[in-house]
């Protein structure tokens, strides 16, 4: 089934190209079929690039998606034209009188900041706050999980010695949860950031679920125990030169403390194009999301949770 995007939106030609069934707007909306609504919050400086990613992979499954992007109000994103943002994107101000079967809150270039200081904190609680009750199943990547984590459940983030970059292996605490079902019992996926939290905390709580993580990387898959909230500290949607693309702009800015990504490069040279050893269990993740805590959750119309009457797609 197709993916639904906006009109003329720059991923559409490349997501055609890499055989994706793309629709847009004006012929969805002549299918008689109820799609699901994802709601991206996209908090990444080169919005386009994690568009693309993201579009991949929810593209990949038999569920026709109406995606819809979001971006803050309180700032003003540096790396993307205006006339990209006023085109494709809405506030949450547009969107917050609608309900969405799923939400997606990406990383963002703040993690070495306190939550509170971030100039749209205010904003992102206000959304999360708002999934709570009006979305049926919210992904955090990254920061997002960090964000996540501490607002939802309380635990915070720490900075580590040295920025976490490069692809790791992880194992599975438990493979009968559908959220990885189907996934090898060790895995990798690449991590990309300066600060983590605590494992242990995690384990501890009593509303969380640890499903994945790396001895080396840390916390990698958390799920909330209601199944609503699933966190994602790493970055399974990146393509295989992302990683390689943030080490040469690092480089550029500071060459001397710049390490090269573990286990990225061939031979760990970064002249070596380094491969996508992770693709089929970022496919496989977002699979079972849309379809198990999605499709198979959420309202055939939202209206009939309000009236207390099941009915499921």
């Amino acid at each position: 089934m197709p993916i639904n995007i906006p009109k003329h939106l720059p991923a559409g030609e490349l997501l055609r190209k890499e055989k994706i069934f793309v629709m847009e707007e004006d012929r969805a909306k002549t299918q008689q079929i109820r799609p699901l609504n994802i709601l991206v919050f996209n908090l990444m400086p080169e919005k386009e690039k994690t568009e693309l990613q993201l579009l991949r992979l929810l593209g990949n499954t038999p569920l026709q998606v109406d995606v819809t992007f979001l971006n803050t109000a309180t700032y003003e994103s540096k790396n993307v034209s205006k006339s990209h943002l006023d085109t494709f994107y809405q506030t949450f101000d547009e969107i917050k009188h609608r309900r969405y079967d799923g939400l997606i809150i990406t990383g963002a270039p703040v993690e070495k900041m306190q939550f509170e200081d971030v100039g749209y904190w205010k904003e992102i609680t206000d959304v999360m706050d708002w999934a709570d009750q009006n979305v049926t199943s919210i992904m955090y990547i990254c920061w997002g999980a960090q964000a996540a984590l501490y607002h939802h459940f309380g635990i915070g983030k720490f900075e580590l010695p040295k920025k976490c970059s490069g692809v790791y292996s992880h194992v599975i605490t438990d493979l009968t949860v559908d959220l990885v079902r189907g996934f090898s019992d060790e895995y990798v996926a690449p991590h990309s950031r300066h600060t983590s939290v605590s494992i242990d905390e995690v384990r501890a709580h009593p509303d969380l679920r640890l499903l994945s993580y790396s001895d080396d990387a840390g916390v990698f898959i958390v799920q909330s125990k209601n199944n609503k909230h699933i966190m994602i500290t790493g970055h399974l949607e990146y393509d295989a030169t992302t990683l390689s693309d943030e080490y040469f702009r690092d480089v550029e800015k500071d060459p001397e403390n710049t390490e090269v990504p573990i286990n990225y490069f061939p031979n760990n040279d970064p002249q070596n194009a380094p491969k996508n050893v992770w693709r089929a269990h970022s496919h496989l993740l977002f699979y079972n999301w849309l379809n198990y805590y999605v499709y198979q959750e959420t309202p055939y119309e939202w209206h009939f949770v309000e009236e207390n009457i099941e009915y499921h797609i």
